[in-house]
C-alpha cells in the first residue's frame, strides 16, 4: 500500500516531468537532489550526469554559470540571474530558498526558463533597428551630397565646406597644402582634389616626407642615372617628380623634410625642371602640387625649421581639415561606412547596437577618422555576438579619461566632495542612472556596465534609483 510520502513523490515527478522549465533542487548544502528530465536539452548534460554532485563542481564545469543555487546560500533570498549553458542556451534563472522552523536554509528549488529563442528575437530587432539607421544615413547621404566620390564620407556642415571648397579650387592649378592633425584624412581630399581635376586621368604620386632619409631623398625624388652610384640599378631609375608628371604630385607631411632637402626641392617646384643624379641634362615635368601637415608651418617658419620661400610657395590654397572631435556628425556616418566596409571584408554581419553608438559618438577620437577606422575593425574582428555592444569597447572609450561622468572633471569632483569614497559613489551613481534610462531590464543594465545582474539590482536599491527618480 502506497504512502504519503510515495504520493508526494509521484507528484513531484509529475511535477518535474510536466515544467517546461528545467527545475533543479538542492538540499541546503547547495547538492543536487532531483532535476527535470529536460535537464539534458537546456545544460547538455542527462539526470544522472547532475544528482549527486554539488553546485560548486557543476559551476566549475561551466554546467551551471553562474550557479543560481550558490547565490541564494549566500544572500539568502530569491535571486535571478541570466546562464549561457555548455549547450549553447540563454536561460533565465530563479533560485528560491526553502527554510526549515529554525530559519536554515534546507532545500534551494531553482527554475531555468529557455530565453534562446527570445535572445535571437532581440538580436534581429536590434539589428533591424540598425539596419533603419543605416538606411536613414544613406538616405540622408543621397539628399546632402552633390558629387559622388568613391571612400568620401560627408555629413558636417564642415566637411560639406571643405568639400565644396575642394571642388572649386580643383579646377586650377593652383598649389593646394592640407592642415590638419594626424588621422583627419588629408590624404583622402588631396586624392578629391585630383578626382575633381582636369589631370585626374594622370598619375597621383604621394610622396611621405618622412619616410625617404635625407640621403636618399635626392635620387628617389629626382632619379638617377646608369651607374650614377654603388648599387644603383644598371638601367637607372625615374625619380617620383618625374613620374608625377602631367599629373598630381602629393607631398604628405612636408614638415618632415630636413632644412637641406627643402632647397633641393623648393628649386624643383620654381622651375619644374629636374636632372637626375649622375645626369647633365635638364627635363621639363610638368605637375600640380598638393601638400599636408600636422605642423604648424608658419611657426617653423619663425624658429627657423622651415624654409620661408618654400612656405610662401606651398601655401597658395591653405585647406584646413578640423579634427573629428568637432565634426560630431561625421562619427556615426564614418563608423557605420567602416562597419560595412570591414563587414564585407571580413564576411561577417555585425551590427552597432544603440548604447555603442551613443559611446562611439561622446568620445574625444584624438587619433582622428584613423582611430576610428582601426577600432572598427578591431570591434567587427573580435565581436563574439553579431550585435557589437558597449561593453566590447576599450575601457579608455567607455570612460573617456578627460570626463569621467557628465561633464565633470576630476577636479571637480575633488573640490565638490570631502572623500574619495564619495566621488566614487557620486560616479557610480550617475552611471546606473544612465544605464537605467537607457535600457529595460536590469540584464540589459549589467551587461552595458559590466556588472552582475545581482550587483546592479543591489546599487538601484542601495541609490533608490527607480521610475519616479529618473
Amino acid at each position: 500500500m502506497k504512502t504519503r510520502y510515495d504520493f508526494l513523490e509521484m507528484e513531484m515527478d509529475a511535477i518535474l516531468k510536466a515544467s517546461k522549465d528545467n527545475i533543479v533542487v538542492t538540499d541546503g548544502e547547495g547538492t543536487v537532489l532531483r532535476v527535470s528530465p529536460n535537464c539534458e536539452s537546456v545544460y547538455g548534460k542527462e539526470a544522472s550526469e547532475l544528482i549527486g554532485k554539488s553546485v560548486d563542481e557543476l559551476e566549475a564545469e561551466s554546467i551551471f554559470s553562474p550557479s543560481i543555487t550558490k547565490m541564494v546560500l549566500k544572500e539568502r533570498k530569491e535571486m535571478q540571474v541570466m546562464q549561457r549553458t555548455p549547450a549553447g542556451r540563454m536561460v533565465m534563472a530563479t533560485g528560491l530558498p526553502v527554510f526549515d522552523e529554525s530559519g536554515s536554509i534546507i532545500r534551494v528549488i531553482s527554475f531555468s526558463h529557455d530565453l534562446t529563442e527570445i535572445q535571437h528575437l532581440k538580436e534581429d530587432y536590434e539589428e533591424l533597428q540598425a539596419q533603419m539607421e543605416r538606411y536613414q544615413i544613406e538616405i540622408q547621404e543621397l539628399r546632402e551630397k552633390d558629387h559622388d566620390v568613391d571612400e568620401f564620407v560627408i555629413k558636417s556642415k564642415a566637411t560639406r565646406q571643405i568639400w565644396q571648397l575642394v571642388q572649386r579650387v580643383a579646377k586650377s592649378d593652383a598649389s593646394v597644402v592640407f592642415l590638419g592633425e594626424s588621422g583627419v584624412g588629408k590624404n583622402v581630399f588631396a586624392h578629391a582634389l585630383h578626382q575633381g581635376s582636369q589631370r585626374k586621368n594622370e598619375s597621383f604620386i604621394e610622396v611621405n616626407c618622412g619616410a625617404i632619409p635625407e640621403s636618399l631623398f635626392e635620387s628617389e625624388m629626382f632619379g638617377y642615372e646608369a651607374g650614377s652610384f654603388t648599387g644603383a640599378n644598371k638601367k637607372g631609375k625615374a625619380g617620383l617628380i618625374e613620374l608625377a608628371d602631367k599629373g598630381t604630385l602629393f607631398l604628405d607631411e612636408i614638415g618632415e623634410l630636413p632644412l637641406a632637402v627643402q632647397a633641393k626641392l623648393l628649386k624643383a617646384l620654381q622651375e619644374k625642371k629636374i636632372t637626375k643624379v649622375g645626369g647633365v641634362q635638364t627635363k621639363h615635368i610638368d605637375f600640380r602640387l598638393i601638400a599636408s601637415t600636422n605642423q604648424n608651418l608658419e611657426e617653423m617658419v619663425k624658429k627657423g625649421t622651415f624654409r620661408e620661400d618654400l612656405f610662401y610657395r606651398l601655401n597658395v590654397i591653405p585647406i584646413t581639415i578640423p579634427p573629428l572631435r568637432e565634426r560630431k556628425e561625421d562619427i556615426l556616418i564614418l563608423a557605420h561606412y567602416f562597419l560595412k566596409q570591414f563587414n564585407e571584408k571580413y564576411e561577417t554581419d555585425t551590427f552597432f547596437h544603440a548604447a555603442t553608438v551613443e559611446e562611439l559618438t561622446s568620445y574625444s577620437w584624438p587619433g582622428n577618422v584613423r582611430e576610428l577606422q582601426n577600432m572598427v575593425e578591431r570591434l567587427v574582428i573580435t565581436a563574439d555576438s553579431r550585435t557589437i555592444y558597449p561593453h566590447a569597447l576599450p575601457f579608455f572609450i567607455q570612460h573617456d579619461s578627460m570626463k569621467l561622468t557628465n561633464g565633470w572633471t576630476a577636479d571637480e569632483l575633488e573640490e565638490t566632495h570631502t572623500s574619495l569614497q564619495e566621488a566614487v559613489e557620486e560616479v557610480e551613481k550617475r552611471w546606473l542612472k544612465r544605464a537605467f534610462k537607457r535600457f529595460k531590464t536590469t540584464y540589459e543594465m549589467a551587461e552595458y556596465l559590466g556588472l552582475s545582474q545581482s550587483t546592479v539590482v543591489r546599487k538601484l536599491k542601495k541609490y533608490n534609483i527607480n521610475a519616479k527618480t529618473n
